[in-house]
């Protein structure tokens, strides 16, 4: 048990320093990618939307992988 506590703050530890490590090569860590894709998505979607009403469902051609995952998934 002692040895899984020692793992858990030596991983917590080198995660600190990364973070800390990072903007100092360029890098930024994005923290808002979720609430930014999200809107991205939801935007998709009123302009695919937009398109079913204006085409018809027939000729509707909409990228909807922001809404379920495993398409994304299933083609890789």
């Amino acid at each position: 048990m002692f040895h899984f506590l020692k793992f858990i703050v030596w991983v917590a530890g080198i995660t600190v320093i990364i973070y800390l490590a990072l903007p100092l090569f360029g890098y930024e860590v994005n923290l808002n990618y979720f609430n930014k894709s999200t809107s991205r998505c939801q935007q998709t979607l009123s302009d695919c939307s937009k398109k079913m009403l204006e085409n018809g469902a027939k000729n509707a051609k909409c990228d909807l992988k922001c809404v379920n995952p495993e398409l994304i998934l299933k083609k890789k």
